[in-house]
């Protein structure tokens, strides 16, 4: 199991603000995680880091959740580092006691827990919460999520007592907590209201693939259908379909989207709009209070893959540490890869091809392989990857940088080695 660390004591305690007093962050998750690692790493200014967690669990590898549905490897794996690591880098984590109140005029927060903790400089990493489907029956009990461990233990608990589940969304979370539960030996409905899988990261052709594959392993899956209500006294018991169908079932896993925590700095008067809004430095509106991850906005972009969060994580640090080698974050392309029930995808930059788009597309249907390549006024632009996905870091430093490909246009598609030796 994985274990729980708190530090530091359970008193309450106010300090005044100064100068000397820590850097405190709000959350712990992977993002999180990743600014405190690197600001030890860079030898940070503070008088200690102070971390309030509203989950139970000290940061563990999010990623892995589904590997842990689908009994692929033991929930202790997930922890990030061991509790040795935050006593020795002077890091105190209150896990279960989340931040309740910021007052950025005194430079303190507030905890559940009625404490008082000043700070010198404020992180906001409060991450976000699955996405309300905005339909009835959404509080029956067996209407789950999958987005945290606590979800992960409850879900794994519902597939050893019930036989049936329905999960809504075609998204990374649904098809994983799908195919999680699959292994637990649960017969499996999916529905997913746009016409193919992974609608924002793949096409029409390899979404229809990747559905067919996931048949074959014994998931029914339903696109271009969506939730009207779900039905039930005390208990979810079936799930009625936008053609008024309806279908019985014993567990719900809602997996439709994130909405950004940002209550908590709305409330405190800092700038918000989707998310926390954030300048390049990863700045919200205050110039002592930062924020990253899930919960922030910069732009008009929010974020819902850990890569951006670490680069956020990267840039943070540094300014924080006054590097000179200090960055700027920008969100650019950012490369998914990932893989569902042993299926390798990557996808990287735009997904649909427009009018002047030049088509680049290739599959062996046999062996389940797939890639398909938008090419514009010489440059990459977009690039999806199914079954062999080699050539996706490749794929994705021409899109990032823009270079042009002309040279290669006509090879492309045997990726970078044949490229670099026909040059």
């Amino acid at each position: 199991m994985l274990r729980l660390f708190s530090f530091g004591s359970g008193a309450r305690l106010t300090m005044r603000t100064s100068e000397d007093a820590p850097l405190v962050i709000c959350g712990h998750g992977m993002v999180a995680q990743r600014l405190i690692e690197r600001l030890v790493a860079l030898g940070h200014p503070f008088n200690g880091i102070v971390v309030f967690n509203a989950e139970p669990f000290s940061a563990y590898n999010r990623i892995q959740l589904s590997a842990v549905l689908a009994n692929e490897i033991p929930e202790a794996d997930l922890a990030l580092k061991p509790q040795s690591w935050f006593a020795r880098h002077k890091v105190s984590v209150f896990n279960h006691e989340p931040v309740t109140r910021i007052d950025t005029d005194r430079g303190t927060v507030t905890t559940a827990h009625g404490r008082v903790q000043a700070y010198s400089k404020l992180v906001l990493a409060t991450g976000s919460r699955p996405s309300s489907l905005g339909i009835s029956g959404e509080d029956l009990d067996g209407v789950l999520t999958f987005r945290t461990l606590a979800d992960t233990r409850a879900l794994i608990n519902a597939a050893s007592t019930h036989k049936r589940a329905v999960v809504i969304g075609g998204g990374f979370l649904g098809l994983e907590a799908a195919e999680g539960l699959r292994a637990r030996g649960m017969a499996v409905t999916l529905l997913h209201r746009s016409d193919h899988l992974l609608n924002r990261q793949l096409d029409t052709t390899a979404g229809d693939m990747l559905k067919g594959l996931l048949a074959q392993r014994g998931l029914n899956i339903l696109t271009g259908q969506s939730p009207a209500a779900l039905l039930g006294k005390s208990r979810v018991a079936a799930v009625q379909l936008n053609d008024d169908t309806v279908m019985s079932t014993d567990l719900v896993v809602i997996a439709t989207g994130i909405t950004p925590n940002i209550d908590l700095a709305r409330i405190a008067g800092l700038q918000c709009n989707k998310g926390i809004c954030v300048d390049s430095r990863m700045r919200t509106s205050h110039p002592a209070v930062y924020a990253l991850g899930e919960c922030c906005q910069f732009g008009t972009h929010t974020f819902g893959l850990v890569e951006p969060g670490f680069q956020q994580a990267q840039v943070l640090a540094q300014h924080l540490c006054q590097t000179s080698e200090a960055t700027e974050f920008s969100p650019g392309s950012i490369a998914t890869r990932l893989k569902i029930s042993g299926i390798p995808i990557f996808s990287c930059g735009r997904v649909q091809a427009g009018p002047a788009t030049e088509d680049i597309q290739w599959q062996d249907r046999p062996e389940h392989r797939y890639g398909r390549l938008l090419v514009e006024q010489g440059q990459l632009v977009g690039a999806v990857l199914m079954g062999d996905t080699a050539s996706g870091p490749w794929y994705a430093d021409l899109i990032d940088s823009g270079r042009d490909i002309s040279g290669y246009r006509d090879t492309i598609a045997f990726g970078q080695p044949y490229c670099e030796a026909a040059a």
